[in-house]
């Protein structure tokens, strides 16, 4: 076993959570970080305590599969769709469904505004985007033909300003919610988008697809107008699933088909960690506020815990340029154009000649190019 994949398996630890009968498609870390919110093809919405590992309640209502729930801010009201094509907004105390919305296929994303104030839907068979009044349960827009295709994901930016939304068009897009006008569409990835994610400055932008990338957006300068996407490549297998900015937006992890998590560092597109341990896909994953926690559920039926509180024990993986998205600079000492990977040194200006001298990052053997996870650790 390589060097780096032991040193892993000593720092990153991991939980195994099991309640769920079926594969489990959606979490989320709530009530600041004392519980964990599930849903599942079991047909059940699950509350689970952190500290204990059990479920405190189970939610049922839902016909056939569940596809996603999510929590309100406040913690008081749960909001979850499914295959049987209907949203339902529960009590979270009582336990108590409020109010149900049809929907005219599957719903396949749901998610609260910041404000809890609203809630944005979509389903399969229409490629429109629905937004709900919370407390009422009417519908207060909607956006009609969004995509030429199924949506995947449709969120809330953190300023509760605008939508955005992902599809098997292979389009991402960001919507105006006062004027219900598309503001920004992303093109570039060659198959579904299946996920993304924002930093809670909105500087940032991530996209997943099925093409087995990820790719980067700065759009607060708008330099991907000119340079394109910084695209994430290798590191996945299999399509991509699922992506997650820290709260901080100083990492990013994904998730995807061939069972494997993997932390990057964001700021210089590098890989981090790579974490295995599930035993099929990964559906859904994301970071607890403090970043000490990432959790991910699978189709193997189990929610996963994993620490990486002490990851910063390890270098960060550089990749081979093939894998990183590429940009052209110019060397601020010789003056040629060169071309830089981000994985290689984000705030070098320096062409590799330059550079010769002077090597300030860790460069991996062929050994410790591949990290994992290894086998399930023990608590504590």
């Amino acid at each position: 076993m390589a060097l780096v994949e032991k040193a892993l398996m000593r720092i990153v630890k991991q939980r195994v959570l099991r309640g769920h009968e079926d594969a489990v498609q959606s979490c989320q870390y709530c009530c600041d970080d004392q519980k964990i919110l599930t849903a599942s093809f079991d047909k059940t919405v699950k509350l689970w305590g952190v500290e204990e590992g059990e479920v405190a309640h189970s939610f049922e209502a839902h016909t056939h599969h569940v596809n996603q729930a999510r929590m309100s801010p406040d913690n008081k009201k749960m909001v979850s769709g499914g295959w049987d094509k209907k949203m339902h907004v529960w009590d979270v105390q009582t336990g108590r469904v409020l109010w149900t919305a049809d929907h005219p296929g599957i719903v396949t994303s749901v998610s609260f505004s910041k404000d809890g104030k609203s809630i944005v839907s979509s389903s399969d068979l229409e490629y429109n985007i629905r937004v709900w009044d919370t407390e009422e349960g009417r519908m207060i827009s909607e956006i009609k033909g969004a995509h030429a295709s199924a949506v995947t994901s449709c969120n809330f930016t953190p300023r509760d300003d605008r939508l955005t939304t992902t599809s098997m068009d292979m389009t991402s897009k960001f919507w105006d919610l006062k004027s219900q006008k598309c503001t920004l569409t992303l093109r570039g990835h060659i198959n579904i988008i299946s996920d993304c994610s924002i930093t809670a400055d909105e500087r940032r932008f991530a996209t997943a697809s099925w093409d087995k990338t990820i790719a980067l957006w700065d759009i607060a300068t708008g330099s991907y107008r000119s340079q394109g996407a910084t695209y994430l490549k290798k590191s996945h297998e299999g399509s991509i699933s699922s992506i997650a900015f820290s709260p901080d937006g100083s990492m990013l992890v994904s998730g995807g088909y061939d069972m494997n998590m993997v932390v990057w560092d964001a700021d210089n597109c590098a890989q981090k960690l790579k974490l295995q341990g599930h035993e099929s896909w990964i559906e859904d994953l994301c970071w607890s506020q403090d970043q000490n926690w990432i959790m991910s559920c699978s189709k193997d039926h189990t929610v996963r815990l994993w620490n990486v509180e002490d990851s910063d024990e390890l270098p960060v993986v550089m990749e081979n340029k093939r894998t990183i998205g590429v940009k052209i600079i110019t060397c601020t000492e010789c003056g040629k154009p060169f071309s830089m990977m981000q994985a290689e040194d984000a705030k070098s200006k320096k062409c590799v000649f330059c550079r010769m001298q002077k090597r300030d990052y860790f460069v991996p053997t062929t050994e410790d190019q591949e990290l994992s996870s290894g086998d399930e650790a023990p608590e504590g």
